[in-house]
């Protein structure tokens, strides 16, 4: 600080009527106040938070600006201080809010809940840091503009929980459903509800917008969702979250036997087998001993149990005994040359004269193959 600071330095920037004077020499002050700043003393420094508690209180906003604006990231900043600039006016409170390391969680709920504070919690959700207290907090307040930087925000801690609520509390709002989109990381249920709640909104607009038949809409929207749940999904879960995935796909409808084998045939086979186990509603462990047992009785059984589609046993099995045999690397153009094996897999069995498979089967099957390659 260039200079000492006095008793005179204190009365005069007290005293003086001019805010703008006020204003800038706060500016100064507070911006030397930052350890970055050596040259300022001990002695100085409780000087200088002397002047800041008396310009917290001054009554022109202008000064509580300059003040708050200043020392937004001061991280010694005094405890009182910042609480008290952080529940003034918006102009003054933002910078605060959204920048200062020294205000608590505890400090931060009251604020979240506190009245006309639309604005403020704003600043909260966009700050580095939200922990899982003040997110909640800041879930319950309504404030859509709030939430949707939240959820955005990588650096806030959204439990799934915290997820579900704001997908069911937020459910028509674009704004929240952008941010989402954006958020790096999503635990695998949440980006299934979120894949499954666009494609019915993608349906409707279809129809709606579009005239096309109902029918051939929920074909499209079908394909559409059951291939972005494959991909979106099944990648990032495993173990526990993937059986949890699973269930949660099953009691909404959503576990069909096209998605099982779209997940099969693009070399997922842990999604494989906790669909058919969670069908046939056995152990994931005895689902697996079964499918790869090394013959055929172990995979007819659970597959017969769980109630999957006669025609698709032939693909099913071809993909298993594939996977089996050979790594699935996820290679450039892997998916289609994973389902180009499967074809030549089926057409072989086809030709062997002991295969119960019929024309009309294999007809079947690789137009699904096809789709499934698309």
């Amino acid at each position: 600080m260039t200079g000492s600071l006095s008793q005179q330095d204190v009365a005069r920037l007290v005293a003086d009527p001019s805010s703008d004077v006020r204003a800038e020499t706060t500016a100064k002050i507070a911006a030397q106040y930052d350890r970055k700043y050596p040259r300022m003393t001990a002695a100085e420094r409780k000087l200088a938070e002397e002047i800041f508690r008396k310009l917290a209180g001054d009554a022109d906003v202008l000064v509580r600006e300059a003040l708050s604006a200043n020392l937004r990231a001061t991280p010694d900043l005094p405890h009182d201080l910042a609480l008290a600039l952080a529940k003034d006016v918006d102009s003054v409170s933002l910078p605060i809010l959204k920048y200062s390391e020294v205000l608590t969680d505890d400090d931060l709920i009251e604020i979240v809940r506190g009245k006309d504070a639309a604005a403020k919690q704003v600043a909260i959700a966009q700050r580095s840091k939200v922990s899982v207290a003040v997110a909640d907090a800041l879930i319950g307040t309504g404030n859509e503009t709030a939430v949707a930087r939240l959820v955005a925000n990588e650096g806030a801690e959204l439990t799934e929980g915290a997820l579900e609520r704001v997908l069911s509390d937020y459910n028509a709002s674009e704004a929240v459903a952008e941010s989402f989109s954006r958020r790096p990381s999503l635990p695998p249920a949440i980006s299934e509800h979120l894949v499954s709640a666009m494609a019915k909104k993608l349906q409707s607009y279809l129809v709606n917008k579009h005239d096309l038949p109902a029918d051939a809409a929920a074909n499209l929207i079908l394909q559409t969702r059951e291939r972005a749940t494959v991909s979106l999904l099944s990648r990032n879960a495993t173990g526990n979250d993937l059986e949890e995935l699973v269930f949660q796909i099953h009691v909404n409808g959503r576990l069909t036997p096209t998605l099982i084998i779209r997940a099969l045939c693009v070399g997922d086979m842990a999604f494989f087998e906790a669909a058919i186990a969670r069908l046939a509603g056995v152990p994931a462990k005895n689902a697996r001993k079964l499918i790869h047992d090394g013959g055929d009785l172990g995979l007819r059984s659970i597959y017969e149990k769980a109630r999957m589609p006669e025609r698709l046993y032939g693909a099913v099995r071809a993909a298993v005994q594939i996977l089996n045999e050979e790594e699935y690397d996820g290679g450039r153009n892997d998916r289609e040359r994973f389902v180009a094996r499967i074809i030549e897999r089926l057409l072989t069995q086809f030709e062997d004269p002991s295969s119960k498979m019929t024309q009309d089967d294999i007809d079947y099957l690789m137009n699904k193959l096809r789709q499934l390659a698309a």
